[in-house]
């Protein structure tokens, strides 16, 4: 077990009046060495704050009384969510997409972890398999919610087969456990065909249905499939298996209508794509609560295009939970600091080979056909990855150079992280000029139509 360490201290904060610095450990607080940040919050939230402080170049520790309002931000931000040890996922999927990672990204990268925590912070999904009674007790008492599940299939010999552990048979009576106490849970389901899919994809729902309906929504995504899987019998859906699936999917969302008053399925937009179909109204999504992974995430960009403004309304639920002094991990993590300019020089937009046509439709419907739209090809990943969220440096850099590296070049901020790609390539590594912009329809309207009024002027 690690202390926490001070990793920034916010300017006029009471931990910054009370002198403490970017790199001291947090010993103890208030008597208690906390084992997460959840933990931490609880602690500092006092009025009276008093830390043992360690300092690399103090010969002794230090004792830091610090008297603030009750409840008000102590003003540091720790260096990780978990002091004692992040649960690491035992389970070997072999839909995992960690597996199937190339050599060489960063380390963080293949950290699989299975840990209710991060589920509770950033919106991870758990599959409860190293879930304990004592994190049961935690959780309701603590009322640490909401959390995000796994569910996969609910037949246990098969879910048992998938995560390939024995726990995975059984791991699901948590979520009935947690359910019973009125703890707020958001269940996914990763559909591999011939696995659990069509008949056995109807059982699951159906089980939901009679067992699990206090769920707040189900997100049934499909496999990601990327060249470097070693496991022979994953493979990316057909246009017909994405169609079933589809059909099957809102059959049960309209079922859950009738009998909660509410849809509790929900297919990830990426089925939309591959089945060639529409994308459902605004009003389908209900309140977006799965919209970071996938699902809404097109008819919300949509939206904001046409109204040119960013919904606030959408209620992101526990992919934006906030602890004060967290790390900005995962979802919360800064994307790439945005660089539009206005310009008189049209843009040339790149994304991904899913997004590519829903762009074109969009500027066509718009007055925008002479905005040029670029495909990056993923060869990063290859397989059946096209999402915007994993281009790569490199496969953008080679979308260019083939372009003939003239021009203006567009990129949404969601392929980044602290301005990196996956890949470690610096937005400062591409050839030509190369704007970021925010992942937002509003923020891709506000570009196109300052291009277009500086080119009428």
């Amino acid at each position: 077990m690690s202390a926490p360490v001070i990793s920034d201290v916010a300017e006029g904060s009471p931990a910054c009046d009370a002198g403490l610095l970017v790199g001291d450990e947090l010993l103890s607080i208030n008597g208690v060495v906390p084992l997460d940040v959840i933990e931490y919050q609880q602690l500092v939230d006092n009025s009276v704050v008093e830390l043992i402080v360690r300092r690399s170049d103090a010969l002794i520790d230090r004792k830091v009384i610090i008297t603030k309002n009750a409840g008000a931000p102590l003003g540091v931000r720790v260096d990780s969510a978990v002091f004692d040890r992040i649960r690491t996922c035992d389970n070997h999927c072999e839909f995992c997409f960690i597996y199937q990672l190339p050599k060489g990204m960063r380390k963080s990268l293949y950290l699989k972890d299975d840990d209710y925590r991060l589920s509770f912070l950033y919106g991870n999904f758990t599959t409860l398999t190293r879930f304990t009674e004592l994190d049961a007790e935690r959780v309701l008492t603590e009322r640490l919610s909401p959390l995000y599940v796994s569910i996969h299939t609910t037949n246990p010999a098969l879910r048992s087969a998938m995560l390939r552990n024995p726990r995975g048979a059984t791991s699901l009576q948590w979520l009935s456990h947690l359910l019973e106490g009125g703890i707020e849970i958001h269940g996914q389901i990763v559909v591999c065909p011939g696995v659990n899919d069509d008949a056995h994809l109807e059982e699951t729902l159906l089980d939901i249905l009679d067992r699990f309906s206090a769920l707040c929504s189900v997100g049934i995504v499909p496999l990601g499939i990327s060249d470097h899987s070693n496991e022979p019998a994953m493979r990316a859906h057909s246009v017909e298996e994405a169609q079933r699936t589809i059909d099957l999917v809102e059959q049960y969302g309209t079922v859950s209508e009738s009998l909660l008053g509410r849809r509790l399925f929900y297919v990830s937009d990426e089925y939309y794509l591959l089945a060639e179909r529409d994308i459902p109204s605004a009003a389908f999504y209900e309140s977006f609560t799965q919209i970071e992974n996938g699902i809404g995430l097109i008819r919300s960009f949509l939206q904001e295009f046409e109204s040119g403004k960013i919904e606030s309304s959408h209620d992101f639920g526990g992919f934006f939970q906030w602890v004060d002094g967290a790390p900005p991990w995962g979802y919360r993590s800064p994307r790439g600091e945005v660089t539009a300019q206005r310009s008189t020089e049209p843009p040339v937009l790149l994304t991904g080979p899913y997004g590519a046509p829903i762009l074109r439709s969009l500027l066509n419907q718009h007055g925008f056909e002479s905005i040029e739209v670029l495909e990056v090809t993923n060869t990063f990943f290859g397989g059946n990855i096209g999402v915007a969220g994993l281009m790569t440096g490199d496969d953008i850099r080679r979308t260019i150079l083939a372009h003939g590296a003239q021009g203006r070049y567009i990129i949404p901020d969601i392929c980044l992280q602290e301005n990196r790609f996956l890949d470690g390539l610096d937005v400062a590594d591409l050839p030509g000029a190369v704007e970021v912009i925010d992942t937002s329809g509003a923020s891709l309207r506000s570009v196109l139509e300052a291009s277009r009024q500086r080119v009428s002027v």
